[in-house]
């Protein structure tokens, strides 16, 4: 019997595995060599790497270009992680709805990726104006940065937000974001006084969020709704109407969960 490979080997296998399917996701249709360099992996391995994806059926090669694409294989995959939170789903859509007419903004619910400490979008209603806020299905952010990740994690017991702040990255990712754990856990303490997030240029310049937790029967936070506004466009004198949408909104979604 061959001898079990040393696990740093088989996580560096796992990464080289992932490192092409997220290469692929950016690049949709991409020939070896650009697979190869996105990946930072050589040419042989992203081969293989990709000939034993398209044996399993996540990846298909095109006969005329031999471009690489992946297949909806993956997507059925994520379908099957969405369809376990149907309730969580239906019942934020309600609410995501009513934001969305209300206001006419980009509305994104964001759940919280407990890997690497960020927010994944799993579901959105478009703004209705031409100049708007456009988030991507499965998009991952982080959590210091941004309304969703910071109404999420404010609405955790003090024990876990420790443990997150001290694994979090707190990069420079806008002109406003927050870099100093002192001054996070003071805006995560606002954001549990007043009950919203906000994010002002934090993630993305001129981009002004506004976002509210989604509470289940235990009273842990379990997912965010927000409100994306291009900056100019934000009206400081509407603020109070609309944090008081989204805390209605946060509260029937909590509800139709069971928290009381």
């Amino acid at each position: 019997m061959a001898p079990t490979p040393p696990r740093t080997e088989n996580a560096a296998a796992v990464l080289k595995v992932f490192a092409v399917l997220e290469s692929l996701a950016e690049a949709r249709r991409a020939p070896l060599a650009e697979i190869a360099q996105r990946a930072m992996t050589s040419k042989t391995t992203a081969h293989r790497l990709l000939q034993t994806m398209v044996d399993l059926g996540y990846v298909e090669q095109e006969p005329e270009t031999e471009k690489y694409g992946l297949t909806l294989k993956l997507f059925g995959l994520g379908a099957r992680v969405l369809r376990g939170q149907e309730d969580l789903l239906r019942s934020c859509d309600r609410e995501m709805g009513r934001l969305s007419r209300a206001t006419g903004e980009s509305i994104n619910l964001g759940v919280m990726d407990d890997i690497d400490q960020r927010v994944a979008y799993i579901h959105k209603y478009d703004s209705a104006y031409g100049l708007s806020m456009q988030s991507t299905l499965g998009k991952r952010n982080p959590l210091h940065s941004t309304s969703l990740g910071k109404a999420l994690l404010a609405f955790r017991d003090a024990a876990e937000i420790e443990e997150r702040l001290a694994l979090m990255d707190l990069r420079k990712l806008a002109p406003r974001t927050i870099t100093d754990p002192d001054a996070l856990r003071a805006e995560l303490a606002a954001t549990r006084a007043r009950g919203y997030a906000e994010e002002i240029e934090e993630s993305e310049a001129g981009v002004r969020c506004m976002a509210v937790p989604v509470m289940d029967h235990a009273g842990r936070s379990v997912a965010a709704i927000s409100i994306a506004f291009p900056l100019v466009r934000f009206d400081e004198t509407r603020k109070a109407e609309y944090a008081a949408l989204l805390l209605q909104a946060g509260a029937g979604a909590s509800a139709a969960l069971g928290y009381s």
